[in-house]
């Protein structure tokens, strides 16, 4: 099972923002957005708090859960 990404970079290339605005905006850190951009590893829910209220968005507009069959 995984949480994908994508979506959230897709989101933000729609608005004309990037990665590196996240950072200066100090919406979440570099490791946070590492791990974003890779797909791997769990973020805290504070740091999707801060997306989805600097994106206002919803959390599925910027993730989507994808069922690998592995547990």
């Amino acid at each position: 099972m995984a949480i994908l990404y994508d979506k959230l970079f897709a989101l933000l290339a729609e608005r004309g923002l990037n990665a590196y605005t996240l950072k200066k905006e100090k919406v979440v850190g570099n490791a946070t957005i590492e791990k974003l951009q890779k797909n791997e590893g769990n973020i805290d829910t504070r740091s999707i708090v801060r997306l989805c209220k600097f994106l206002q968005c919803q959390p599925g507009d910027i993730m989507e859960f994808v069922d690998d069959g592995a547990e």
